[in-house]
């Protein structure tokens, strides 16, 4: 699994002249959300009467120079990091996405996924539109412009709102104001904070930490944050009752465990899921291993809670490429030990705890599993830190369909042996919540009980009302 973007945004109070602190800032705050998305970055800024673009592939470190972002002045700017879908990855694809019109220029920052985003498109081409890119955004800009003709910014956003579905949480500069939009039930992450000088926007608080921000809240279910190069910041809610869904899947993998996302340290819930997971699947073992980065916290949880030994057996390659050549299964394997390599020495006669963040096709935990049993591990026990995924992600995380999902087509003990586990054993849901600590009406919990929180053809809904015409 992928998640496809990290949104950021910044503006100042009246700078005088415009200089490339937003820029620098953005730059360090996409630094900062690069797990979100790896393939593409840009950042665009706006200095009082024109707009400067700049936009790579790649990782950020690689994308820019100091040179290049010296270069970009401007009080108020927006950036994006991004993880491309099959068939998309490419220069053109890659956002923020601007667009200049008749009454000035606006650039927008998506992330999520919307489910009605391709009959949107065919509609705006049946009236002319011209498309550029595959991207949701690029039709999130295309009705806002047709909206702007006609409306004040806030006015504009609401109605457009009104004719999205699905998950989207927005980073907007239009004409030299700053806009967040978080989606009616929230299901992307997205805050905000001071600056030294202004306002940032982002999709995880970690951003604000390493620009020396200062957190100030969530952005709320069905917001929308107005923020003017005057200093001003304002509110305008759109939602008619207090409603949201948050992704299960930010708590346990997606987002940095030194994250708060709605309320809730991200490296708390993980190891709060470990305690969890330890109390409904303890096992009968010498140590336990995390398969790192993802399931570090929450192995940590299950040692503390079963008070077994926490010892690794695994140590990740954090500086691996992100692109093989793989003409051959030994070149497959070869790659697989080149991202992660086991510590023998820990694993030799050992019952082991393997505690994964979750399981998807299954393929990866297969191949792990073997190399730490042929590091000499007596026992494998997978502890597995969410429900057995069943369902498809429409909302913003690139996942395998549900023909390919291991959980789909195969029992728990059809799964622990097509892993070659000698026990398994996942997370139940009520379980999850009660570790993530938010409300089980208040998240999304589509992808391990296939009911979602919007209206998705031909899959069900956890809601009796879901429909984006009820906000």
């Amino acid at each position: 699994m992928k998640e496809e973007c990290g949104v950021a945004g910044a503006i100042l109070h009246d700078p005088a002249p415009p200089t490339n602190i937003v820029a620098f800032k953005l730059y360090y705050a996409l630094y900062a959300l690069q797990h979100r998305g790896q393939d593409s970055t840009g950042i665009v800024v706006f200095d009082g009467s024109k707009s400067k673009s700049l936009k790579r592939m790649g990782l950020v470190s690689e994308a820019y120079s100091k040179q290049t972002i010296q270069d970009m002045v401007g009080y108020v700017g927006v950036g994006h990091v991004r993880n491309a879908t099959k068939g998309t990855h490419n220069i053109e694809n890659c956002q923020p996405f601007v667009l200049n019109f008749k009454r000035g220029t606006i650039a927008l920052a998506h992330n999520g996924s919307l489910v009605n985003g391709a009959f949107l498109k065919d509609q705006l081409e049946s009236e002319g539109r011209i498309f550029t890119t595959d991207l949701d955004v690029e039709v999130i800009a295309l009705l806002l412009v047709k909206e702007l003709l006609k409306h004040n910014a806030v006015d504009a956003i609401k109605n457009v709102m009104r004719q999205l579905n699905g998950s989207y949480s927005l980073v907007i500069m239009i004409n030299g104001d700053l806009y967040a939009v978080r989606d009616p039930f929230g299901i992307k992450p997205l805050c905000y904070g001071e600056i030294d000088g202004g306002y940032a926007v982002v999709s995880e608080s970690v951003a604000l930490d390493t620009i020396n921000g200062k957190f100030i809240r969530d952005i709320k279910s069905g917001e929308i944050l107005a923020f003017t190069k005057e200093g001003k910041v304002e509110s305008y809610p759109t939602n008619k009752e207090d409603v949201a869904a948050h992704c299960i899947f930010e708590f346990i993998y997606l987002a940095r465990p030194d994250s708060t996302i709605d309320g809730q340290l991200v490296y708390a819930a993980r190891e709060r899921i470990g305690k969890q997971l330890a109390l409904e699947h303890p096992a009968d073992a010498d140590i336990i291993s995390p398969v790192p980065d993802s399931g570090i916290a929450a192995a940590i949880g299950y040692a503390r809670e079963s008070k077994i030994k926490y010892l690794e057996g695994l140590m990740k390659n954090r500086y691996i490429g992100r692109t093989f050549i793989l003409p051959s299964q030994e070149m497959r394997e070869m790659a697989v030990r080149l991202k992660m390599n086991t510590i023998n020495d820990n694993l030799k006669d050992q019952s082991v705890v393997l505690v994964d963040d979750s399981v998807v096709r299954g393929t990866t935990s297969r191949r792990i599993i073997d190399m730490i049993k042929k590091a000499g591990a007596k026992e494998v026990h997978l502890r597995v830190a969410s429900p057995p995924i069943i369902g498809p992600c429409y909302l913003g995380i690139d996942m395998p369909t549900r023909d390919e999902l291991i959980a789909v087509h195969k029992t728990i003990e059809g799964v622990c042996a097509a892993v070659n586990a000698d026990s398994i054993g996942y997370l139940s849901i009520d379980g999850l919540v009660k570790a993530i600590g938010i409300d089980k009406s208040r998240l999304c919990l589509g992808c391990v009980t296939e009911q979602y929180p919007v209206d998705i053809p031909g899959e069900k809904c956890c809601r009796k009302q879901c429909r984006v015409d009820d906000f």
